[in-house]
């Protein structure tokens, strides 16, 4: 029996997972250590996914199955550019694969984008999820108007969640302080802005019929605005039908109300200290090399309001020794293969940019899996015997790096779970860094 190839899978959101699960599955043996920053596992599925989705969510337990896979450990608290080199990782493991995401957001690049009360929804979605390092983030929700600058799925979330209500939020594993901002919230209105046309927008037709439902907000759209919009595909024309009710309809009097307004795009965030208004430029809509680009006009229009959240998209950070595309904010490589480095992996959004929904990560890491284990065929890939899973516990020790294995998670998990069942809730999440570690620790101390 040959000794198992040991490969470190670096990020734990579904691309690690499913690249992890792939290579566990592999007709030679395989070892895999999954690193991560955080405390917790799954990414995006823990920390992005709205709270009012736990269907969503329920992708975790395919995760948890890959987990109990033999050869399978995880790393938590371990952070590859801190504790741990990519030179570090290529010596400890015979390959290195690079699933991390994209981890900060796109700037608007206008002027009062750093006013208080200007956020990315990068930062909300965190901190209402119980990211860690979020958690310090003071959002005033004491204004009657907000402004969601984007047209994709997470803009969709931001306002939704922003329009929920306390009854709504209840059953969710929403971070308790967002539960109490958002119901205490004397919002009135929640403004959608789309720099190009409805039939451009890139949310799912599932999530755009949620905003019809919600208890507590009606939904505005302009007839006008849906005049004219070409629709090219099954996917556009889903969007179309439901946008064209929304404008049908006729207000039932619920005290929020979620507006879109299309083809506009802000030019600037107005206010003496904190954000006050937002301007907007309309725009119409031009054919460059077959994509239609919005171009703005002469007309402009400011919107008061106190909130601005900003979803234009996210955006992936290199790490030093590895190649990166700072244009397209993705590690340079060629399917899977890392440009110009031996035995270097991604997956996910690291390598095809922040597109695509949970499930579209699993073909991609499947894919460049492949890649790895046909570079291990054609012998590209010989196992070292040096890279044992005993020298990377003694490299970690002897940095003084606090990793959180998988046992750790699930005492993490257990508390949440426990927390959360004596309210009727899926989970009531530890927030901070300290209660995650505190948590963890606490299997070791009844082992």
């Amino acid at each position: 029996m040959p000794e198992p190839l040991r490969v470190a899978v670096v990020g734990s959101g579904p691309a690690g997972f499913y690249a992890a699960g792939a290579l566990l599955d592999a007709d030679v043996p395989v070892e895999v250590d999954m690193i991560e920053r955080l405390p917790t596992p799954w990414g995006l599925v823990r920390l992005g996914v709205a709270p009012d989705h736990p269907k969503l969510k329920s992708v975790s337990r395919a995760f948890e199955r890959i987990a109990e896979k033999p050869g399978f450990r995880f790393f938590g608290n371990v952070e590859v550019g801190r504790d741990l080199s990519h030179a570090d990782l290529l010596r400890l493991y015979d390959a290195v694969l690079y699933a991390f995401g994209a981890q900060t957001d796109k700037r608007l690049g206008i002027p009062g984008e750093d006013l208080p009360g200007s956020w990315s929804a990068t930062e909300f979605v965190a901190w209402y999820n119980g990211h860690p390092d979020y958690q310090e983030l003071q959002f005033d929700l004491n204004v009657e108007r907000a402004v969601v600058i984007g047209n994709g799925n997470v803009a969709l979330d931001v306002a939704r969640m922003l329009a929920l209500t306390p009854e709504e939020l209840a059953p969710t594993d929403t971070t308790d302080p967002a539960i109490e901002a958002i119901g205490a919230s004397p919002i009135r209105e929640i403004v959608i802005v789309g720099r190009r046309g409805p039939a451009q927008a890139s949310w799912t037709t599932q999530e755009l019929k949620e905003m019809g439902e919600l208890a507590g907000a009606d939904v505005s759209v302009d007839p006008a605005e849906l005049e004219g919009a070409v629709e090219d595909d099954t996917h556009v024309h889903r969007n179309m039908d439901v946008l064209r009710q929304f404008a049908a309809a006729q207000p039932t009097g619920k005290p929020r109300v979620v507006r879109f307004a299309f083809y506009r795009s802000p030019v600037a965030i107005h206010g003496d200290g904190m954000v006050e208004a937002v301007e907007l430029v309309r725009n119409t809509l031009e054919d460059k090399d077959g994509r239609l680009v919005a171009v703005p006009t002469d007309e402009r229009e400011t919107i008061e309001c106190g909130l601005v959240f900003r979803s234009v998209g996210y955006r992936g950070a290199g790490l030093p020794e590895v190649p990166f595309d700072e244009l397209r904010g993705t590690i340079l490589n060629e399917g899977g293969r890392v440009t110009g480095e031996e035995r270097t992996y991604c997956a996910g959004w690291i390598k095809r940019g922040p597109t695509g929904i949970i499930g579209t990560n699993k073909k991609d890491a499947t894919e460049t899996v492949s890649l790895l284990l046909e570079d291990v065929e054609r012998g590209r890939i010989p196992h070292d015997e040096g890279a044992t899973a005993e020298a990377v516990e003694t490299l970690l020790a002897e940095r003084g790096v606090g990793a959180v294995v998988y046992s750790g998670w699930a005492s993490i998990d257990e508390a949440e779970r426990t927390a959360g069942e004596k309210l009727g809730r899926p989970r009531v999440k530890l927030r901070t860094w300290e209660e995650l570690l505190e948590a963890a620790e606490q299997v070791a101390k009844t082992a």
